[in-house]
């Protein structure tokens, strides 16, 4: 099965259908991967922060050595972890992702968060533990990314979770602009104005977490949060399209010209997942979501406490 894809300056494709990494247990991670590719995912989202990306590699060499795919046909994308933005770690640490996964090169290379800690810090719990603005400056980070690209280590570069402010910063100091820009993204939380930026400046927008990400552990979601496959408007349409809550959702950020990189582990789940691009949202459905409340299921809250430099407002469009 073929996917549709979306087009780089430079002409190369980005599938927009792609299968998220984060949350994949490591002792299921190497028969989803596989599963997958069968079912004809090329575009998968990985990061050294999802623990995972050992199994993945694997998973993608058994592939490609077996003929399932070629490398050429895969999209993989990895992202720098917060605690390797000083200049000097970028281009390491992008070789690092490369040696877990096992590949020459990635397709796609992102800022995880607009955020700097200290190197093997993983989640900060104090004010030492953060990077001031001055230790490690943004376009610093973004020298490092473009090294990787000029190196060979990356075909592509962009951030994850930034703001018009950050984004404008990059593409006023840095020689190559953004490429894309992966953040939480589904009718709760339809970020117009961050959006409409992206699309005038050539930015690709990559949607995670597009279902509300009800699989998160328990620990990482707020008390009363809405679900997002139960709300009545998503049923409704789902209902009138004759597809499931979930490809409604998928089938709404391949409208706006989006990718989307749903995760997943149930195969039945898998082939819904990509098969959502077979069915499409109109003009009614758009104007039933556009009214639904807003809602952040990721807040990042984690990065502005214990003594932090950074604010939220320096991370979120608002």
């Amino acid at each position: 099965m073929s996917v549709k894809t979306l087009k780089f300056n430079n002409g190369d494709d980005i599938p927009m259908i792609g299968l998220g990494s984060s949350g994949i247990p490591t002792d299921q991670t190497y028969d989803v991967i596989r599963k997958a590719i069968i079912l004809g995912y090329r575009h998968f989202d990985c990061a050294p922060i999802y623990g995972n990306q050992k199994e993945i590699g694997d998973a993608l060499i058994d592939a490609i050595d077996e003929g399932d795919v070629s490398r050429e046909e895969l999209f993989i994308t990895s992202k720098l972890w917060n605690d390797s933005h000083r200049y000097n770690d970028v281009e390491r640490s992008c070789e690092e992702t490369l040696e877990e996964l096992q590949l020459d090169y990635l397709d796609l290379y992102l800022i995880h968060w607009p955020v700097a800690h200290e190197r093997g810090v993983i989640v900060p719990e104090n004010e030492e533990e953060f990077l001031a603005e001055v230790e490690a400056p943004l376009e610093d980070t973004w020298v490092g990314m473009e090294d990787c690209e000029d190196a060979g280590l990356t075909k592509h570069i962009g951030v994850s979770n930034f703001n018009i402010a950050n984004l404008q910063h990059l593409i006023d100091e840095g020689m190559v602009k953004p490429e894309v820009n992966q953040c939480e993204w589904h009718p709760y939380l339809p970020q117009q104005t961050l959006y409409d930026f992206c699309r005038s400046n050539k930015i690709i927008m990559t949607a995670y977490a597009p279902l509300g990400s009800p699989g998160r552990p328990a620990e990482m979601k707020n008390d009363h949060e809405p679900d997002l496959l139960t709300e009545p408007a998503i049923i409704e349409i789902a209902k009138k399209q004759g597809c499931t809550e979930a490809q409604a959702l998928i089938a709404y950020a391949l409208k706006r010209k989006m990718a989307v990189i749903p995760r997943a582990t149930n195969p039945e789940h898998l082939k819904q997942n990509l098969e959502a691009e077979n069915f499409t949202v109109d003009r009614a459905d758009l104007r039933e979501l556009i009214i639904l409340p807003k809602f952040r299921y990721f807040k990042g809250e984690e990065y502005t406490i214990h003594g932090s430099p950074y604010k939220l407002t320096d991370i979120w469009e608002y």
